[in-house]
């Protein structure tokens, strides 16, 4: 998300950041750059005349204009303007309400809604440790109501048994009275979707609001569908009263305007981003990280909280453990891997990463991508424990076995092998100089915007 505009606007400040002394012209050229780049992200035209202003008016006044380092002063203004615009902190759901809260999930049809309303109640279980209970209203959509509980079967939440010929009201007002009786604590009622916003669609939605009385009413809008989803949005909230809203297919879209336009055209909260296929794939919206994403500062918060949440801490210990004694091999390689592609593969880490933008660049243009960590672990698999083990074992006839039974070519494993004995290197080198002394070694060589604040300590 956001990668043509995060390059777009890599490019316009590096240009601020070269040069020692900035005019009111530089600054006013800068930003007629900026809203081409929103404007090209799909943002709406509002928003960035909105946007563009307050950047100017905080830009082009004296203290900015003749500080030490003006380039960087504007660069922090747009950060500031983009959280404000975004929505300066994160809002979780509500639920301090008298339980059971009834969530309304609205959208359009093909958004991710039943998807999403699964991945919210595996959210809820798992972070939350709230009873919840899910219920189709769907009744249009042939097999909408089994897709439900077939999700629900996956994420180990209940579903409201089916019980053909009910209309949506009745579904919901069954789903209350059933979990009111059973003690849980949330209900998500997932509501039918059209292709496109109709009358009968609204009346429906408004009815199932009516009846229910949702403590949140959560709009779920696929982001690549750019300035329709805006409109969308600004409908559903006009109609039926959104309390938030949910933007799936984050992970897909590379111009992200529909973020950035939601929150101010409805004045509702982006709560929850969902980040791909997997029913772990939703994490909550922060604005001030997603600004940092937006302009190659990267995440590094989320990148460690990820972390926590993806890595197994025996067999982190384990593989420290082995380092110490200065053991290092292909299982253990194959583990790493692993964990880069629970933590989102290259391209989720990188994202996460400042001043990754070009290097980013670099390993499209070298075809290095997710598939190769795929090919990687498949190579790895076909691979007897003693190669994995000891890799001097792996002669020419070994290594034609091993990508034919991965689906590789020789090539493919020959490049593992390099690369698995730079690892090992390094990971060496780092055991003979200790921490420090590795860090410092590497300091010259790390991409700008890659040392820890105030250096090496």
């Amino acid at each position: 998300m956001f990668e043509g505009l995060s390059g777009r606007l890599g490019d316009i400040f590096n240009k601020l950041r070269g040069r020692g002394a900035l005019t009111e012209e530089d600054v006013v050229a800068a930003l007629r750059e900026v809203r081409v780049a929103l404007l090209e992200a799909d943002v709406a035209l509002p928003v960035v005349k909105d946007f563009v202003a307050k950047v100017r008016e905080r830009a082009v006044g004296q203290e900015v204009l003749r500080s030490i380092t003006p380039g960087q002063q504007v660069i922090k203004i747009v950060h500031d303007c983009l959280v404000e615009t975004l929505g300066e902190a994160n809002e979780s759901l509500n639920l301090a309400a008298v339980p059971p809260v009834p969530i309304l999930m609205v959208g359009l049809q093909g958004s991710g809604k039943t998807t999403t309303t699964g991945k919210i109640a595996k959210r809820l279980v798992e972070k939350e440790r709230k009873r919840v209970l899910m219920a189709s209203l769907d009744v249009n959509r042939p097999a909408a109501q089994e897709q439900l509980r077939i999700l629900g079967e996956q994420a180990k939440v209940p579903t409201l048994p089916i019980i053909p010929g009910q209309k949506p009201v009745e579904i919901a007002l069954r789903a209350l009275q059933t979990a009111r009786a059973e003690g849980y604590d949330v209900v998500l009622l997932d509501t039918a979707g059209r292709l496109a916003i109709d009358e009968p669609l609204m009346q429906e939605v408004e009815a199932v609001r009516d009846a229910t009385k949702p403590v949140e009413t959560l709009l779920v809008a696929d982001a690549m569908t750019g300035q329709d989803a805006v409109n969308v949005a600004k409908t559903f909230n006009e109609r039926v009263g959104l309390t938030g809203i949910v933007l799936t297919r984050i992970d897909g879209d590379a111009r992200g305007g529909a973020a950035l336009s939601m929150r101010a055209v409805t004045g509702k909260p982006i709560k929850l981003l969902g980040v791909g296929e997997r029913l772990d794939a939703i994490e909550p919206f922060h604005p001030e990280r997603l600004a940092g994403r937006v302009l190659g500062m990267g995440d590094v918060v989320s990148l460690v909280e990820k972390a926590a949440e993806t890595i197994d801490q025996e067999e982190a210990e384990k593989l420290a453990k082995k380092l110490e004694k200065g053991g290092f091999d292909l299982d253990d390689y194959a583990s790493q891997l692993k964990q880069m592609s629970k933590m989102g593969g290259l391209g989720g880490i990188m994202n996460l990463l400042p001043g990754m933008g070009g290097l980013q660049q670099k390993m499209r243009d070298a075809n290095i991508d997710d598939s190769m960590l795929k090919r990687q672990q498949a190579i790895i698999s076909s691979m007897t424990k003693a190669e994995r083990r000891n890799t001097k074992l792996l002669n020419a006839s070994r290594r034609r076995r091993i990508a034919m039974g991965s689906g590789t070519q020789v090539a493919d494993v020959n490049r593992l092998l390099k690369q698995f004995l730079q690892m090992q290197e390094m990971m060496q080198k780092m055991r003979k100089m200790g921490k420090k002394g590795f860090m410092r070694s590497l300091a010259g060589k790390l991409p700008p915007g890659m040392m820890p604040p105030g250096g090496l300590r």
